[in-house]
């Protein structure tokens, strides 16, 4: 399909934000913008790393909730399926032809669980992290009932204090019952300790690290004494992945936000006590936003408020701006310090968000821009799909 097929009938401003061909200038604000030279580099890096450390790397697929950013992801670094938070979430990876999906989180509510079951219909590999051994029965009834199959990793708590369990005769517990059970395949391990994901020093980072990999390993040990050892071993983020990939334990990578880069994790310090957003990994997301009042001399309102962004992580940045500074936000509204009134009315500016996450599920597209032009529009697919 050509791009004015593609296309066709989309009015600016109201259907989409731009239209490929355009100039920055012209994209409606405010909107989400990738810088795919950025976005490729970092998505090559990271597939790069996985491969001479021996890793799989299922990339994050609540970050972008994007199935073209994560087509990106497998065609330049080789990730092997997607990591999905929720059933919803999942199908639309699975609907578009993803072949292996991992819900990294537990699936409890019988209308859940019974769409789950269905997902393997649509010839993807489907897994799911269990972490109660009543919850075995429940995912087995439902595959029986639509003839499908299902993987199972048994969660352990390795530090999150979320899901997951405790002990290695749990995890043996559950991984026994799995085994037995029709329709159900035991898989592996997810071990994500997601709390020290944004600890700002290394030295934090690991110990919290060295701490899960240590339980980790526990499980896997007495997984193997009962002849269960598991095929894959997974968890793994942005702000850690070198501690499980170096582990010996580990051979899944679940990063997510690296390709992005947000301004929470842009933040933490490598172990040379670097930023990692200063040459680790490079912004490639975006608010683009536009200066819509400067009747305060020395601040500049744009349109980019709360309901562009998430601000649970802080407040965004301008990049590559150091005589602006955004500074507060109301629903349709950025305040911006200009102490020296350099910024003109319809003015874009660049914010890198806090938190990518939240962020993109506000929007539903996002604007692939090459050299200052629009080069792609790409939907984002899961958006919304928060059940």
């Amino acid at each position: 399909m050509d791009i004015e097929a593609k296309f066709a009938g989309r009015e600016v401003g109201y259907d989409v934000p731009a239209i490929p061909g355009m100039s920055e200038d012209e994209i409606q604000t405010p909107c989400l913008v990738l810088d795919l030279d950025a976005l490729e580099r970092n998505i090559r890096k990271m597939g790069d790393y996985a491969k001479a450390h021996n890793m799989r790397h299922r990339a994050h697929g609540k970050m972008h909730k994007s199935v073209d950013v994560l087509r990106l992801q497998q065609e330049l670094g080789g990730a092997i399926g997607v990591c999905c938070q929720k059933v919803s979430e999942a199908e639309v990876f699975a609907r578009a032809g993803i072949k292996d999906v991992l819900v990294s989180n537990q699936v409890r509510d019988p209308t859940k669980i019974d769409r789950l079951a269905r997902l393997p219909r649509y010839g993807s590999r489907i897994v799911v992290c269990v972490d109660d051994l009543a919850n075995v029965a429940e995912l087995s009834a439902a595959t029986e009932k639509h003839g499908t199959s299902l993987e199972c990793f048994v969660e352990i708590d390795c530090g999150a204090g979320r899901c997951g369990v405790n002990t290695p005769a749990e995890a043996v517990a559950i991984a026994r019952a799995i085994d037995a059970a029709p329709g159900l395949k035991f898989t592996g391990i997810q071990g994500y300790q997601g709390a020290m994901q944004h600890l700002e020093r290394y030295e934090d980072r690991k110990a919290k690290l060295d701490a899960a990999i240590s339980q980790v390993k526990e499980a896997v040990e007495a997984l193997k004494k009962e002849g269960l050892a598991p095929e894959i071993v997974s968890g793994g983020g942005t702000g850690s992945y070198y501690f499980e990939s170096c582990s010996g334990v580990y051979n899944e990578l679940q990063c997510g936000s690296y390709a992005f880069m947000d301004a929470d994790y842009g933040r933490i310090l490598d172990e040379h006590g670097k930023r990692i957003d200063k040459g680790e990994w490079e912004n490639a997301l975006f608010i683009l936003t536009s200066v819509m009042s400067h009747a305060k001399p020395d601040k500049a309102i744009c349109d980019a408020g709360l309901k562009a962004q998430a601000v649970d992580s802080g407040l965004p940045f301008v990049y590559g701006r150091d005589d602006v500074k955004y500074v507060k936000c109301s629903d349709e509204h950025g305040v911006i310090d200009d102490p020296k009134g350099v910024l003109k009315i319809n003015e874009k500016l660049r914010l890198v968000p806090g938190h990518c996450d939240p962020t993109c599920n506000v929007h539903d597209w996002y604007v692939g821009i090459r050299k200052g032009k629009v080069e792609t529009l790409w939907p984002i697919s899961a958006r919304g799909k928060g059940y």
